[in-house]
């Protein structure tokens, strides 16, 4: 395998906020970004077809169009997870590909600009990696959060997948 230039683009600074779009419709925030929404457990999603604006609003969890805000890492603060499927889909957002935007803040909603491409973020994932010998290590690998089995968790406040009418 040779050597591969890293693109700086691919990994946003820490201080500085940024919103991804899974290729599942789940949304993350970066600890910078959760910060912009006063790190809302909850929140409602927006969308101004016009402008192709998506904005999420702190809420609390009585609003009845509210989306749970789950920790995409047991190790500290970090991400910010948005189980949001049925949003991007209803709305057309494309989830064919991950993606990260810079968001802006607008009446005090987080939102980001989906006229703009966004940097497309590839991962590890979908290398294949040779059978490791090595217990310790393959122990490690089993102990390796998925940003999607915590985004899937159960939970009611947020779950897209309900029928609330």
């Amino acid at each position: 395998m040779g050597f591969e230039v890293f693109d700086k683009r691919m990994t946003p600074l820490a201080k500085a906020p940024s919103v991804t779009i899974q290729k599942r419709g789940v949304i993350s925030l970066n600890k910078a970004a959760h910060d912009l929404v006063d790190n809302a457990e909850t929140v409602e999603l927006l969308y101004d077809r016009e402008r192709q604006i998506m904005a999420l609003r702190a809420t609390d969890d009585s609003s009845p169009h509210a989306y749970a805000v789950r920790a995409g890492s047991k190790r500290g603060p970090g991400q910010a997870i948005v189980s949001a499927t049925a949003f991007t889909a209803h709305y057309g957002i494309d989830t064919t590909e991950t993606r990260r935007w810079k968001p802006f803040v607008e009446d005090g909603m987080l939102c980001v600009d989906l006229t703009e491409a966004g940097t497309v973020i590839t991962g590890n994932r979908t290398k294949t990696t040779a059978p490791t010998q090595n217990a310790e290590a393959a122990g490690a690998e089993e102990a390796a959060e998925d940003i999607d089995a915590v985004a899937s968790q159960e939970d009611p406040v947020g779950d897209d997948t309900t029928d609330d009418s």
